[in-house]
């Protein structure tokens, strides 16, 4: 038995293996393509301007409220608990879902859909507090592509079992109930890290960075061991009395670490470039998450699923699978992104605007899933360039830092739009319309992205500038 805790402890394996499972299970959701027609049809009745204007938009205000407090405790309490919390959200999303009734009770279920979505950063940082630095490649690697897959395998599930088995919605969301289910039960076999990247940052029994050396990255870490711990049974228990007391004070320590998040996100934006492409980031991932939230909404009104076929699970499968296409093109092309990538995000932004246009102006609904693949697939595209232009010169800690803060203010954006666009109480637009402000947006950023900024706050001149020498100068 201690041997077989031993090699749980130190293996990479046996965490990513647990965490890719549980990634699989709670991205398997073969009701998620069809949840407007299911909450508009007989089995709970409500009508498309309700789920438009009063029950979609309270995902996004719970969104908000949740992912800051979510971020700093998921590292201060070290991934795995947040990770089960995530489970009892998902299970209790889908029991709503099945078995409440009402406008009120689909609202609290959107409440904890949207505590479901704010935890998902523990996803994705507890497999670096687990594994060495030689593995953090290979780890994340495995742990995108398997929710890829999931949710590629959930959309064409879903599609199948619906055009040809005849299944109702009713009984994809029991199978969705059974597949996050799964996932909730793999969050208990993972092993309790025993390092995060802010509050638990190994070596915290020593004195905190200063301020000339910031944030150090994860690779100055060494792999988490047994020998280092002393035990499993002991480590699983925290530090010893001998450690605790060379630690600081706990409310100094917080105190502390967040002065220092407040230094390192200065740091990071007072760089041009990265200003800007975070700039872009947060606006592009608003709009993008507005169109993802209400595309159903817009598929049934072009083709109202109570009269029409839907086929709303093959297009979001054939959109995940271009998605990820387009983002692993991204890293065999051999092109310098600091000179052609403002060029790329010009080229790819106009492809996403005249997409969502083609939704706006034309009706059949065929063009309107024609449109929702390229818009997915170029936004796909971008934000993987963005991505790599942003960590390419960060550390694990601050990139994790700058991702975080770029989707709150992405989520500030896309409250905004929502209370404005979307909510009763602002101008409750149709969705029609919703689409093409969303679009509008992008494209008033994207020019000015491209060009010279000191002109446009100056005069908002008309001569745009298509150079990398503007955003670097």
């Amino acid at each position: 038995m201690d041997c077989w805790k031993g090699a749980i402890c130190s293996s990479w394996i046996y965490p990513t293996l647990i965490i890719c499972v549980n990634g699989f299970f709670s991205t398997m959701r073969p009701s998620e393509s069809f949840l407007t027609p299911y909450l508009t049809g007989p089995d709970k009745n409500l009508t498309v301007e309700q789920v438009t204007n009063q029950i979609f938009p309270v995902w996004t205000y719970s969104y908000l409220a949740l992912l800051v407090p979510v971020f700093l405790i998921t590292d201060y309490v070290r991934y795995k608990p947040i990770l089960l919390l995530q489970g009892i959200s998902f299970i209790t999303t889908w029991l709503l879902l099945l078995f409440a009734h009402g406008l009120v009770a689909m609202q609290v279920m959107e409440f904890f859909y949207g505590m479901v979505t704010a935890t998902e950063v523990a996803y994705y940082a507890y497999i670096y507090s687990v594994v060495s630095t030689d593995h953090y490649q290979r780890v994340t690697s495995y742990c995108r592509s398997i929710t890829l897959v999931a949710a590629t395998l959930a959309a064409v599930l879903g599609q199948l079992l619906v055009s040809l088995a005849d299944v109702s919605y009713f009984h994809l969301n029991a199978i969705t109930l059974a597949s996050v289910s799964l996932a909730f039960v793999c969050s208990f076999l993972l092993p309790m890290p025993q390092k995060s990247m802010f509050f638990h940052r190994k070596g915290s029994s020593e004195t905190l960075p200063q301020p000339d050396r910031v944030v150090a990255g994860l690779s100055s870490n060494t792999s988490l061991s047994c020998q280092e711990d002393k035990d499993c049974a002991a480590a699983d228990t925290g530090p010893n009395p001998a450690q605790q007391a060379q630690q600081p004070e706990p409310q100094h320590h917080v105190l502390r670490v967040l002065v220092q998040l407040g230094k390192d996100l200065k740091d990071c934006y007072s760089s041009r470039k990265l200003l800007y492409w975070s700039l872009w980031w947060a606006l592009a991932t608003a709009g993008f998450n507005q169109v993802v939230n209400y595309i159903q909404v817009l598929w049934d009104f072009r083709a109202p699923s109570h009269s029409s076929a839907v086929y709303n699970g093959a297009v979001e499968a054939v959109a995940t699978f271009l998605g990820s296409a387009t983002s692993m093109a991204v890293g065999y092309v051999k092109v310098n992104w600091d000179l052609t990538g403002e060029l790329a995000l010009g080229i790819f932004s106009a492809m996403d605007a005249g997409s969502l246009f083609l939704m706006y102006f034309i009706d059949n609904i065929w063009a309107c899933y024609a449109g929702y693949l390229a818009f997915k697939a170029c936004y796909m595209l971008l934000i993987t360039i963005a991505t790599f232009q942003i960590a390419v010169n960060l550390s694990m800690e601050r990139y994790a830092l700058m991702f975080g803060f770029n989707n709150f203010i992405a989520l500030v954006i896309q409250t905004i739009l929502t209370i404005v666009v979307v909510d009763p109480n602002g101008l409750g637009l149709g969705i029609s319309t919703q689409t093409l402000l969303n679009e509008v947006k992008q494209v008033d950023y994207h020019h000015i992205k491209m060009r010279s900024f000191r002109t446009w706050v100056a005069g908002r001149g008309r001569s745009f500038s298509f150079t990398a020498a503007t955003l670097h100068s």
